[in-house]
């Protein structure tokens, strides 16, 4: 049984923070990402949270992730902003750009932001969900390092590469947020379950030669199933478009993992299309997704994409989260070794 310890979402920040802060990272770029995992903590996928600050620590002290570097932002159009992420963490980027791209958006109607040379950017819905927060229809792509292989091959040349959108609902949460990669499931689910020595389930990863298994290490070795099949590749290829070809980012057969220590920075990218509603469907918009919210929420068990996340950050706001004190004593270790705690 895995043993756990209740932490608050306010602990949670403060202790990644301060894990990121000791391990090289300024303070400007410390505090998204730790506000970033606390938020993902809320929302239920660990994989993405507290168990990544551990690597996150590792990349910025062997140089994968520059852990001072400063973003530079730029708008060479009224509609369109850019940032460079200067091989830092994605989090500070983007929030510099969405300081230009919401203001943008909803003098424009539509705006976008295209990130380079950036890191992983961890859960792509936290993203998108403070667009739809901002009253904008908020979509995100980001790439990834290959792992998927196209369709009838069995060599990766395009990244789990999610996609998210996000409605903007009337009590200032999303109405409806969609968040998925292109695999069956994202890799550092199948990172995460190497970690702790656990079997992967048959239809996650595939391995060299294209078969399914149940090792995850030899999926790590393979390449991701993609969702769906082939149409799992063509989203991942879209969005190896959005994310790399339109903002100048590295392609993800060219980008170093973003597991272990091995290559330089990955230089992935980002790409945000903010749309206020506004400006296409006058007051229409409001209504029409009311009704398809209503027309899923009328069916007896159905639920909407978002779902459940939305319950589990309500309840963390009141209760904190359960987090793996393996998880825990990995961080401490990183305060105690340079006496940051």
């Amino acid at each position: 049984m895995i043993e756990t310890r209740t932490l608050s979402l306010g602990e949670i920040e403060d202790l990644s923070f301060r894990a990121l802060v000791t391990a090289g990272t300024s303070k400007a770029n410390a505090r998204p990402l730790a506000a970033a995992t606390a938020a993902t903590e809320a929302d239920g996928v660990a994989s993405h949270g507290l168990a990544y600050i551990p690597i996150y620590c590792e990349h910025v002290q062997c140089g994968k992730v520059d852990g001072q570097a400063r973003p530079v932002l730029s708008q060479p159009r009224p509609g369109v902003v850019t940032v460079d992420a200067a091989t830092g963490f994605a989090h500070s980027a983007i929030d510099l750009g969405f300081e230009k791209l919401i203001p943008a958006a909803r003098e424009q109607g539509v705006a976008v932001l295209a990130v380079r040379n950036s890191y992983n950017c961890g859960v792509l819905g936290y993203h998108t969900y403070r667009l739809a927060q901002a009253g904008l229809v908020g979509l995100g792509f980001t790439n990834a390092p290959a792992s998927i292989a196209p369709s009838g091959g069995s060599k990766p040349v395009v990244g789990t590469n999610p996609f998210s959108i996000a409605a903007p609902g009337t009590d200032g949460q999303p109405a409806i947020l969609i968040d998925q990669s292109a695999s069956t499931i994202a890799k550092s689910e199948v990172m995460k379950h190497a970690r702790e020595g656990k079997p992967i389930p048959v239809g996650w990863a595939l391995d060299a030669d294209g078969n399914p298994t149940t090792d995850p290490n030899v999926g790590l070795k393979g390449s991701m199933a993609p969702s769906g099949g082939y149409k799992g590749v063509g989203v991942a290829i879209l969005t190896e478009i959005m994310a790399a070809a339109l903002t100048g980012a590295t392609l993800g057969i060219h980008a170093s993992p973003f597991s272990g220590a091995a290559g330089g920075p990955p230089k992935t990218g980002q790409f945000f299309i903010a749309i206020d509603a506004n400006a296409t469907a006058d007051d229409g918009f409001a209504s029409g997704i009311a009704g398809l919210v209503e027309a899923i929420r009328v069916q007896d068990g159905a639920h909407l994409p978002g779902d459940g996340r939305r319950e589990k950050r309500l309840q963390a706001r009141d209760h904190g989260v359960a987090v793996n004190t393996a998880t825990l004593a990995r961080i401490e270790a990183i305060l105690n070794e340079t006496g940051g705690s």
